[in-house]
């Protein structure tokens, strides 16, 4: 097959979405098939005009980029496969619209925040209109394939007509998480470098400052941990620089010395830290995936996540289980979450070799070879 990606434009500076097209690019390539990339350049975007950086870049991708690919399109085979790495370029997906093409949809939690659906998150009025925009564009494409059944369910809500293909293809892992041999040796190497007494274990949580992932509700649940049990684990916030808000809670915490915040964390830090955790905490109340839980499994570590899609579909009978934080649940919320963090901790040897044996096996279904054959297949197939 010829494959043309369309991905995001380097000049955003994200990092997941292009690491998600890079192994589909590689993934095809390694097949035997021809790959390109088109993705917009920073023409207007580089001009030195830093209060209207975020405009030029819109420029480029919506006013200079389509007349290029309307021009490039011209010479390109007709048998080409286009591919949309993410559902958020729905704007070029018309385009393309008459051509082979395929969608790969990761959340749409952007989508519903612009619809008013969320409490925790407003969305302006020019961030409606783009949101708007996206929609637009991914509606006039006939084939997906979404992360999860979350995402599948939610895309089905959004197209107008039903659409040619569909299929749910979970994230394949891209990068070799597996279990430690020595993790007392590891925990010790751990704690030299980050200068924490990590010997006896820790809790753990990967994620950033969007609401939806519930940092807050993290602290809140290892306090009231720390406090209802004699347990002296501390616990590691991996990810994002926090807001003031989390340091406030912090600060204002009894156990807030065994609170910390590890920030820049390359990816061998972050494979280390996942097998040397005791337990990974991952109360998000949205996602599209959860890459975080597939990562813990695959790490041997056991994983404490809300009991809603897509996070339940990720851990499967592997993960142990809490109710999603809202308004009704109150402090029972982080009451029964402690209540099953200790559970997790102070498994029995036998229970907790068991409960490991269970997240590898369960880990086993995002394996990327797996993954990408399964997507190859709806590519030719299209």
């Amino acid at each position: 097959m010829n494959i043309i990606f369309f991905t995001h434009p380097s000049f955003l500076n994200s990092t997941s979405m292009p690491r998600y097209a890079n192994m589909l690019q590689k993934g095809m390539e390694d097949r035997g098939h021809q790959t390109e990339v088109w993705s917009p350049k920073p023409r207007c975007y580089q001009l030195p005009i830093k209060p209207l950086k975020k405009w030029f870049g819109y420029i480029d991708q919506y006013l200079i980029f389509p007349v290029e690919v309307k021009l490039k399109l011209q010479k390109t085979s007709k048998n080409t496969l286009f591919v949309f790495a993410d559902q958020a370029l729905g704007p070029w997906v018309p385009l393309v619209k008459n051509r082979k093409h395929i969608v790969h949809c990761h959340d749409f939690i952007a989508q519903k925040s612009a619809l008013g659906e969320f409490s925790e998150a407003k969305t302006g009025f020019t961030g409606k209109y783009y949101q708007r925009f996206i929609r637009w564009g991914y509606k006039k494409g006939k084939n997906f394939i979404s992360i999860s059944k979350k995402t599948q369910k939610d895309l089905h809500r959004f197209l107008e007509s039903k659409p040619n293909i569909s299929e749910v293809i979970y994230n394949g892992l891209n990068q070799n998480f597996s279990p430690s041999i020595d993790r007392l040796a590891l925990r010790n190497k751990l704690s030299k470098q980050l200068n924490i007494n990590l010997k006896k274990g820790y809790v753990m949580h990967v994620g950033g400052n969007q609401f939806y992932k519930n940092r807050e509700g993290v602290l809140e649940l290892f306090e009231a941990w720390r406090s209802k049990f004699n347990l002296n684990l501390p616990l590691l916030m991996v990810g994002k620089i926090p807001t003031e808000k989390l340091v406030a809670l912090k600060e204002k915490s009894l156990w807030t010395n065994d609170i910390h915040f590890v920030t820049q964390v390359e990816d061998l830090m972050l494979r280390e830290l996942y097998q040397g955790a005791s337990v990974f905490v991952f109360p998000s109340f949205y996602e599209g995936f959860g890459w975080p839980i597939a990562e813990a499994m695959a790490s041997g570590c056991l994983v404490i996540t809300t009991n809603e899609q897509p996070m339940n579909e990720v851990a499967g009978e592997a993960g142990f289980y809490i109710e999603k934080k809202d308004e009704s649940t109150g402090d029972s919320w982080k009451e029964k979450g402690a209540m099953l963090l200790n559970k997790v901790v102070t498994l029995e040897s036998g229970q907790k070799n068991e409960a490991v044996e269970k997240s590898i096996k369960q880990a086993k279904i995002f394996d990327p070879i797996a993954v990408l054959d399964r997507i190859e297949d709806v590519y030719k197939k299209i």
